[in-house]
């Protein structure tokens, strides 16, 4: 007896293990199936966080006495003789404008100064060529196909008199036009001036543009490091 109670204790749990039932033939035992598992319930998207920018267009730049509004409405580009050159009065010729530009529109400069995005290594170093000691300072043509490194060919130099042209884009202050008007504002911002600016025409697609880009970017600066002038709705 007290060998086949040993056998019955060996058996017993290698007959549960293997999905055995306790009586009747293999024949009629059904297999052992586990019940599955519930699948976790996935989880919410996260509600996309909009932004006031009204504070980044009220910072003033530091070193002086603009406001960033003040900068892009009306957008031109300024130059006080007396004072310093460079951002935002004028601009030079190896200024990484449209960085200063977007880091003055998107960051908060008591935190990030203007050239905080023009020294991350996503940029050249310099330009592909040195720029000149004289007039005109810039680095001379190197044409297409270049002939050498510092001289090019097949140059076609228009004599056309100023009336024949006609203005597609404007260019004051870099990456306004480009960056803070929309697609469907662009062509009458194109042919309008600064004093349709100063009228306020265009500060609602600015705000609206600037809103949007702000939404999309800014759990991009904030990872990166970077705070951003825009709060929170």
């Amino acid at each position: 007896m007290l060998g086949k109670a040993r056998q019955l204790a060996f058996v017993a749990p290698v007959a549960l293990a293997l999905g055995l039932t306790a009586c009747g033939d293999d024949s009629s035992s059904a297999p052992i199936v586990a019940a599955p598992s519930p699948s976790p319930s996935p989880s919410p998207s996260p509600t996309p966080t909009s932004f006031n920018v009204q504070p980044c267009l009220d910072q003033v730049v530091p070193g002086t006495t603009a406001t960033v509004a003040s900068l892009v409405v009306p957008d031109m580009l300024t130059i006080d003789l007396a004072g310093a050159s460079g951002f935002p009065n004028g601009r030079r010729l190896p200024d990484p404008v449209i960085d200063v530009t977007l880091n003055v529109l998107f960051l908060k400069l008591s935190i990030n100064g203007p050239t905080t995005l023009a020294f991350l290594p996503v940029n050249p170093p310099a330009n592909d060529m040195p720029f000149r000691t004289t007039f005109p300072y810039l680095a001379p043509a190197q044409g297409s196909p270049p002939l050498s490194a510092t001289t090019g060919v097949n140059f076609d130099f228009r004599t056309d008199p100023v009336s024949a042209y006609t203005r597609v884009d404007r260019m004051g202050m870099p990456a306004v036009a480009t960056a803070l008007i929309g697609s469907s504002t662009k062509n009458a911002y194109n042919d309008a001036n600064p004093a349709d600016d100063a009228a306020g025409m265009f500060v609602p697609s600015i705000k609206s543009q600037l809103t949007a880009l702000t939404n999309a970017l800014a759990d991009d600066f904030q990872r990166a490091g970077l705070t951003v002038c825009a709060t929170p709705i």
